[in-house]
């Protein structure tokens, strides 16, 4: 290096190098207020957009929708179950390549970056029911939590992280679920192997509720669970509400809650039904029930199973009496 810069000019080189270098940590945390700072200038539009722009997409009209962050493998596979459930949803990607493709097929998504508050406010941030944030940068997670959490405090947010030591600070910025790669990898090898064991599939279930149950409730801060219907279990142990699809053969095809008498024949109690897209809580108990109704219950769990079972089955019919039900449980 000596020969090629000599005298003054290898010992300059040298010093602008050492600058440079300490430099770059201060640099690159001014990066983002810098760009805002630079956003704000009055600026042609071109240069903001950039030459070649991606189409925005209109997410302003929806209400208690699901905002994906991140179009990777997560993303992807989260967008695919919403779009078969049918529950309205929203993505933002920062990948313009990405977002054009996956627009021109229909995609509903935007392009952008989520650690900006005016792109999540661009999806409707607001009225959104779940966030989930599939990404993996765990800075930008973070910053993403926060703002999440200030722009609107009562949405659910998901979040996937990478390493179980990155739970902790999430459920501190207010996340409401946060799901480690590194702990599900090892869920779901240990199941695979109890399977290899011929294990029944019962007790391997059960097994995975409870490594579940307490590998991820120790990363939570007493003071920031609330009772929810996923807690009630714990509250009440005898008492299980859960969801079930009417099949188009079943016996409860067009028949009401008052002449079905769940609750007189199973002690279960039908507290909602979804239908199509719209909830309906506290069903009139006149209203018929339809083929494809979600219906969510709350009883005793072998009463649950009953009426689930009842709901595919047409064979059963709607004659089950509470005789049946004790020689059930004998046997």
């Amino acid at each position: 290096m000596e020969i090629l810069l000599a005298g003054n000019t290898y010992q300059m080189f040298l010093a602008f190098s050492i600058l440079s270098m300490a430099a770059t940590p201060f640099i690159i945390s001014l990066a983002p207020r810098t760009a805002d700072i630079i956003l704000r200038l009055p600026l042609p539009k071109r240069l903001i957009a950039g030459f070649y722009p991606v189409p925005e997409i209109k997410v302003k009209g929806k209400k208690d929708h699901l905002i994906i962050i991140g179009f990777g493998v997560n993303g992807r596979n989260m967008a695919r179950a919403a779009r078969l459930s049918g529950i309205p949803y929203a993505v933002i990607e920062m990948n313009p390549e990405t977002v054009r493709s996956e627009q021109a097929q229909g995609e509903p998504i935007c392009y952008g970056d989520s650690t900006q508050k005016v792109v999540l406010q661009h999806a409707n941030i607001k009225d959104a029911r779940i966030v989930v944030i599939a990404i993996n940068d765990p800075a930008a997670t973070r910053r993403i939590a926060e703002i999440i959490r200030r722009l609107n405090p009562k949405v659910h947010l998901i979040i996937r992280s990478r390493y179980i030591q990155e739970m902790k600070p999430l459920y501190k910025l207010g996340a409401d679920e946060v799901v480690s790669e590194e702990f599900e990898t090892s869920v779901e090898i240990f199941t695979r192997v109890l399977a290899k064991y011929l294990i029944p599939k019962d007790e391997i279930e059960a097994l995975v509720a409870e490594i579940r149950s307490d590998g991820y409730k120790m990363f939570r801060s007493l003071f920031n669970e609330s009772s929810s219907f996923s807690d009630l279990s714990l509250q009440l142990p005898d008492v299980e509400i859960s969801t079930f699809r009417i099949a188009e053969s079943s016996p409860l095809v067009g028949k009401s809650l008052a002449e079905t008498e769940l609750r007189k024949k199973y002690g279960v109690t039908v507290l909602a039904i979804r239908r199509d897209s719209q909830i309906l809580s506290s069903p009139n108990v006149n209203m018929p029930f339809c083929a494809n109704d979600v219906l969510f219950v709350l009883g005793p769990p072998d009463r649950v199973a009953e009426v689930a079972s009842l709901s595919q089955n047409p064979e059963e019919g709607m004659q089950i009496n509470e005789s049946d039900i004790v020689s059930k449980k004998i046997d």
